[in-house]
Protein backbone atom coordinates (compact mmCIF):
# COMPACT_ATOMS: atom_id res chain seq x y z
CA UNK A 1 0.00 0.00 0.00
CA UNK A 2 0.97 3.63 -0.10
CA UNK A 3 -0.15 6.88 1.41
CA UNK A 4 0.88 9.64 3.73
CA UNK A 5 0.11 10.36 7.37
CA UNK A 6 0.57 13.22 9.80
CA UNK A 7 1.61 12.49 13.37
CA UNK A 8 2.43 14.37 16.56
CA UNK A 9 5.99 14.59 17.87
CA UNK A 10 7.79 16.50 20.61
CA UNK A 11 8.73 19.19 18.07
CA UNK A 12 5.36 19.46 16.32
CA UNK A 13 3.30 17.71 13.66
CA UNK A 14 5.46 15.72 11.25
CA UNK A 15 4.42 13.61 8.27
CA UNK A 16 5.69 10.72 6.21
CA UNK A 17 4.80 9.20 2.87
CA UNK A 18 5.37 5.59 1.95
CA UNK A 19 5.07 3.11 -0.85
CA UNK A 20 5.69 -0.60 -1.29
CA UNK A 21 9.51 -0.18 -1.19
CA UNK A 22 9.73 2.05 1.90
CA UNK A 23 9.41 5.68 2.85
CA UNK A 24 9.36 8.09 -0.09
CA UNK A 25 9.47 11.22 2.06
CA UNK A 26 9.34 12.65 5.55
CA UNK A 27 8.29 16.16 6.52
CA UNK A 28 9.40 17.92 9.69
CA UNK A 29 6.95 20.45 11.15
CA UNK A 30 6.13 23.49 9.04
CA UNK A 31 6.34 26.94 10.60
CA UNK A 32 2.58 27.41 10.14
CA UNK A 33 1.61 24.19 11.92
CA UNK A 34 -0.40 21.15 10.91
CA UNK A 35 -2.34 22.69 7.98
CA UNK A 36 0.92 23.79 6.33
CA UNK A 37 2.52 20.37 6.92
CA UNK A 38 -0.50 18.68 5.31
CA UNK A 39 -0.37 21.11 2.36
CA UNK A 40 3.33 20.41 1.82
CA UNK A 41 2.65 16.68 1.76
CA UNK A 42 -0.21 17.08 -0.72
CA UNK A 43 2.06 19.16 -2.97
CA UNK A 44 5.01 16.77 -2.68
CA UNK A 45 2.90 13.64 -3.13
CA UNK A 46 -0.26 14.52 -5.07
CA UNK A 47 -0.79 10.89 -6.05
CA UNK A 48 -0.96 9.69 -2.42
CA UNK A 49 -4.02 9.75 -0.20
CA UNK A 50 -3.78 10.78 3.43
CA UNK A 51 -4.23 7.82 5.75
CA UNK A 52 -5.81 8.39 9.14
CA UNK A 53 -4.70 6.15 12.03
CA UNK A 54 -8.01 4.24 12.06
CA UNK A 55 -7.68 3.52 8.33
CA UNK A 56 -4.31 1.83 8.58
CA UNK A 57 -4.21 -1.85 7.84
CA UNK A 58 -1.50 -4.48 8.12
CA UNK A 59 -0.01 -3.48 4.76
CA UNK A 60 0.84 -0.10 6.29
CA UNK A 61 2.59 -1.66 9.30
CA UNK A 62 5.99 -0.44 8.04
CA UNK A 63 4.71 3.15 8.10
CA UNK A 64 3.30 2.71 11.61
CA UNK A 65 6.66 1.36 12.85
CA UNK A 66 8.47 4.29 11.20
CA UNK A 67 6.11 6.80 12.85
CA UNK A 68 6.69 5.22 16.28
CA UNK A 69 10.48 5.24 15.76
CA UNK A 70 10.54 8.90 14.66
CA UNK A 71 8.36 9.89 17.60
CA UNK A 72 10.74 8.04 19.91
CA UNK A 73 13.81 9.73 18.44
CA UNK A 74 12.21 13.15 18.86
CA UNK A 75 11.49 12.32 22.51
CA UNK A 76 15.12 11.48 23.18
CA UNK A 77 15.30 7.75 22.45
CA UNK A 78 18.65 6.96 20.88
CA UNK A 79 17.46 5.07 17.81
CA UNK A 80 19.57 5.41 14.66
CA UNK A 81 16.50 4.65 12.49
CA UNK A 82 18.62 2.46 10.22
CA UNK A 83 15.84 -0.15 10.37
CA UNK A 84 13.53 2.16 8.37
CA UNK A 85 13.55 1.34 4.65
CA UNK A 86 13.86 4.30 2.28
CA UNK A 87 12.73 4.28 -1.34
CA UNK A 88 15.44 6.40 -2.97
CA UNK A 89 14.49 5.86 -6.59
CA UNK A 90 14.03 9.63 -7.06
CA UNK A 91 17.34 10.53 -5.38
CA UNK A 92 20.60 10.97 -7.34
CA UNK A 93 23.35 8.43 -6.75
CA UNK A 94 25.60 11.17 -5.33
CA UNK A 95 22.98 12.23 -2.78
CA UNK A 96 22.33 8.58 -1.91
CA UNK A 97 26.02 8.23 -1.02
CA UNK A 98 25.86 11.34 1.18
CA UNK A 99 22.66 10.18 2.88
CA UNK A 100 24.16 6.73 3.55
CA UNK A 101 27.09 8.39 5.37
CA UNK A 102 24.75 10.69 7.33
CA UNK A 103 22.57 7.75 8.39
CA UNK A 104 25.59 6.21 10.13
CA UNK A 105 25.96 9.21 12.47
CA UNK A 106 24.60 7.95 15.81
CA UNK A 107 22.14 10.01 17.85
CA UNK A 108 24.00 12.43 20.10
CA UNK A 109 26.94 12.76 17.73
CA UNK A 110 27.63 15.11 14.84
CA UNK A 111 29.89 15.47 11.83
CA UNK A 112 30.63 18.42 9.60
CA UNK A 113 29.94 18.88 5.91
CA UNK A 114 33.71 18.69 5.48
CA UNK A 115 33.92 15.38 7.35
CA UNK A 116 31.39 13.86 4.99
CA UNK A 117 33.12 15.37 1.96
CA UNK A 118 36.39 13.82 3.14
CA UNK A 119 34.70 10.43 3.47
CA UNK A 120 33.48 10.85 -0.11
CA UNK A 121 37.12 11.32 -1.07
CA UNK A 122 37.20 15.05 -1.82
CA UNK A 123 37.24 17.71 0.91
CA UNK A 124 36.18 20.31 -1.68
CA UNK A 125 32.74 18.68 -1.87
CA UNK A 126 31.70 20.21 1.48
CA UNK A 127 29.38 22.72 -0.21
CA UNK A 128 27.77 19.93 -2.28
CA UNK A 129 27.23 17.97 0.94
CA UNK A 130 25.50 21.01 2.44
CA UNK A 131 23.28 21.32 -0.62
CA UNK A 132 22.37 17.63 -0.41
CA UNK A 133 21.45 18.06 3.25
CA UNK A 134 19.23 21.00 2.30
CA UNK A 135 17.40 18.81 -0.22
CA UNK A 136 17.10 15.82 2.11
CA UNK A 137 13.60 14.38 1.61
CA UNK A 138 13.88 12.03 4.60
CA UNK A 139 14.73 14.16 7.68
CA UNK A 140 15.15 13.00 10.44
CA UNK A 141 15.52 9.41 9.13
CA UNK A 142 18.49 10.78 7.21
CA UNK A 143 19.70 12.89 10.15
CA UNK A 144 20.81 16.08 8.41
CA UNK A 145 20.38 17.84 11.76
CA UNK A 146 23.53 15.99 12.89
CA UNK A 147 25.61 17.54 10.11
CA UNK A 148 27.18 20.86 11.06
CA UNK A 149 29.09 23.59 9.27
CA UNK A 150 32.81 24.19 9.78
CA UNK A 151 33.79 24.89 13.36
CA UNK A 152 30.78 22.85 14.55
CA UNK A 153 28.44 25.77 13.82
CA UNK A 154 24.80 24.84 13.18
CA UNK A 155 24.77 26.16 9.62
CA UNK A 156 21.51 26.22 7.73
CA UNK A 157 18.50 23.99 8.13
CA UNK A 158 15.68 23.90 5.60
CA UNK A 159 12.99 22.61 7.99
CA UNK A 160 10.49 24.92 9.63
CA UNK A 161 12.17 26.97 12.34
CA UNK A 162 15.52 26.76 10.53
CA UNK A 163 18.67 26.45 12.63
CA UNK A 164 16.67 26.76 15.86
CA UNK A 165 14.84 23.52 15.02
CA UNK A 166 18.17 21.89 14.22
CA UNK A 167 19.56 22.97 17.61
CA UNK A 168 16.40 21.81 19.35
CA UNK A 169 16.69 18.36 17.76
CA UNK A 170 20.37 18.16 18.71
CA UNK A 171 19.43 19.22 22.25
CA UNK A 172 16.89 16.40 22.49
CA UNK A 173 19.75 14.03 21.60
CA UNK A 174 22.16 15.79 24.01
CA UNK A 175 24.51 16.11 21.04
CA UNK A 176 28.20 16.58 21.58
CA UNK A 177 29.95 17.64 18.38
CA UNK A 178 32.87 15.36 17.62
CA UNK A 179 33.32 14.50 21.28
CA UNK A 180 33.29 18.15 22.44
CA UNK A 181 31.04 19.56 25.12
CA UNK A 182 27.31 20.00 24.59
CA UNK A 183 26.12 22.55 22.02
CA UNK A 184 24.10 24.22 24.76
Amino acid sequence: MSGFALFDTAIGVCALAWGPQGLVGVQLPADDGEPATRLRMRRRFPELREQLPDEADESDEMAQRAIAAIQGLLQGKHDDLLHIALDMRGVSEFHQRIYAIARRIPPGQTRTYGDIAQELGDKTLARAVGQAMGLNPFAPVVPCHRVLAAGNKPGGFSAGGGALTKLRMLGIEDARPNGMGSLF
